[in-house]
């Protein structure tokens, strides 16, 4: 598989059930990341210097990490540009929450994190679908 098959797929199910699934979910789990993240950037005062900080970076850029992947990438994933590059850094951010800043607590605590990643992983192996402008893309590339 071609970088630009991979980044911008043009082949889909013709089945419309399919294709507006993709869709809802791509809006529906993006939205709800990107709350995530606008509510810790309007703390950002409080929380970038007391952030968890897995990796030893500082709590800052840990902070503007996690910012970065729930905001920017929500955008992405929302409207399916980039979907399978934005959705990486989404899914190391929901691996960290789960299996190290929350390992100890109950999966009550986690949870969230465990579905979002579940989803996000889902997504990134079905593609952004046809609705999305990843499709119109890789439309314009398969026309060339």
């Amino acid at each position: 598989m071609s970088l630009k098959k991979f980044l911008f797929p043009t082949y889909y199910d013709d089945n419309l059930a399919y294709s507006v699934l993709l869709l809802i979910l791509r809006v529906f789990f993006g939205i709800l990341f990107l709350i995530h993240g606008y509510d810790k950037l309007m703390s950002h005062a409080s929380l970038a210097n007391l952030f968890a900080d897995p990796f030893g970076i500082g709590p800052t850029l840990s902070f503007w990490m996690v910012i970065f992947a729930e905001i920017v990438c929500s955008f992405a994933l929302i409207f399916g540009l980039l979907q399978r590059i934005a959705l990486i850094p989404m899914i190391f951010t929901m691996c960290t929450a789960f299996f190290i800043v929350h390992s100890a607590d109950a999966f009550a605590t986690k949870e969230l994190a465990f579905i979002y990643l579940i989803v996000f992983v889902i997504l990134y192996i079905t593609g952004p679908g046809k609705y999305s402008f990843d499709a119109t893309i890789g439309g314009f590339f398969a026309d060339n």
